[in-house]
């Protein structure tokens, strides 16, 4: 397989850690493999420093074989790559951020996990600040590449591949040795055909209302079991949860969760979609196109909360954001020119919008009503 050679600076997500790394003595910059995590990390010490440690390096397992005579003289800031390997580090990281005058600051680089999350946590209480990586932004790459992003994804040797089919192979390959090598390694015992089939029908179920009975039945378990499964994946990086927002309203309201797969590319991969032509062509590509969006203006605006808002008549909204005290609503549309809906003026007046944006594929920004604006992706997740 064939890349092409290419530098994809990831400004935002580097300011991101070296914020982080002011505030905090220990970031945890958590994902997926492959997502860039090392790459990233490599821009601030490189892999030849004596601080530098790649846990699935025997040069540094041995260095670490008395892990407090190692760390303890170092200064500045020292990298631990795939800290999942080592979690009983995390007592020792503890104390040496501890000390005073500080003498070093600690960048950690893992597989996001629930059970790393919760060791982390409870060990590094007070101490710890997560950055979350996921691959590529639209942001990173401008808005010339929306419709190669949208179809590769963010990960990225998916998305620098030469070709459609180098890039599909990967992301095939991808899935297989995600569930067959990664979720092992990180103490996941369920096994990888179960969850390539759950994680398949979670491709035919993007976009849509959570449904643990209709997805318990297809795969003949009890619903205690799928959720686990989706709180796995979830947990991982792999599926979203949208959280349901619901209030006092006179309305029922939808309380189950919406449920995308998060990186496009991923999904179309399970889905077996393998070119744009596939793509247009595919019944899931509305439902594609709304994931994608929500993902980039989740990343463009870093909400402080972020949630869907449905109910029972047919009134919708695809995002409904709380940053700083402003409640912020978004709709993804993928239209050539969107217009103003019922279901828009109703989540305005009942949600109490400061905005209400409608994100679509196109170029240009025009408002609809008093605080309704139809904005193109591309300038929503700041590629332009």
């Amino acid at each position: 397989m064939v890349y092409t050679i290419r530098m994809i600076h990831r400004t935002i997500d580097s300011k991101r850690i070296q914020t982080a790394l002011k505030r905090s003595r220990i970031v945890a910059l958590l994902g997926p493999r492959q997502c860039g995590k090392t790459t990233l990390a490599r821009h601030f010490v490189p892999v030849e420093s004596l601080n530098y440690f790649d846990l699935e390096d025997p040069a540094s397992l041995a260095r670490l074989s008395e892990p407090d005579t190692t760390l303890r003289p170092l200064k500045g800031l020292i990298v631990i790559d795939e800290i999942q390997r080592r979690p009983d580090l995390f007592p020792l990281l503890r104390v040496l951020a501890d000390r005073k005058p500080l003498r070093a600051r600690f960048l950690i680089l893992g597989s996001a996990s629930p059970d790393l999350l919760k060791q982390s946590s409870e060990t590094l209480a007070g101490h710890l600040e997560t950055v979350p990586l996921e691959g590529f932004r639209l942001a990173d790459l401008g808005a010339a590449a929306q419709s190669r992003h949208w179809l590769r994804g963010g990960f990225p040797l998916s998305y620098t591949a030469r070709t459609e089919t180098a890039s599909l192979l990967w992301r095939r390959q991808f899935l297989q040795s995600f569930l067959e090598r990664d979720l092992p390694q990180l103490g996941v015992t369920i096994p990888a055909v179960t969850l390539r089939r759950f994680w398949s029908m979670m491709a035919h179920y993007h976009g849509q209302i959570w449904n643990a009975a209709e997805l318990a039945r297809a795969l003949a378990v009890n619903e205690s079991t799928v959720r686990r499964y989706l709180d796995l994946m979830t947990g991982v990086f792999m599926i979203r949860q949208l959280p349901p927002w619901h209030e006092n309203l006179g309305k029922r309201q939808v309380k189950a969760p919406k449920v995308y797969v998060r990186d496009s590319g991923l999904l179309h991969a399970l889905l077996g979609i393998g070119s744009r032509r596939d793509l247009e062509h595919h019944p899931k590509v509305g439902a594609s196109w709304e994931g994608y969006a929500v993902e980039e203006a989740l990343k463009a605006l870093q909400p402080d909360d972020a949630y869907y808002w449905a109910t029972y008549n047919g009134a919708e909204l695809d995002l409904l954001l709380f940053k700083r005290g402003h409640r912020i609503g978004v709709e993804c549309k993928r239209a050539d020119a969107p217009t103003l809906t019922p279901s828009m003026r109703v989540a305005m007046t009942d949600l109490k919008l400061d905005e209400l944006y409608v994100v679509y594929p196109g170029e240009k920004r025009y408002p609809l009503a008093d605080k309704v604006t139809v904005v193109p992706l591309a300038e929503f997740a700041g590629a332009l």
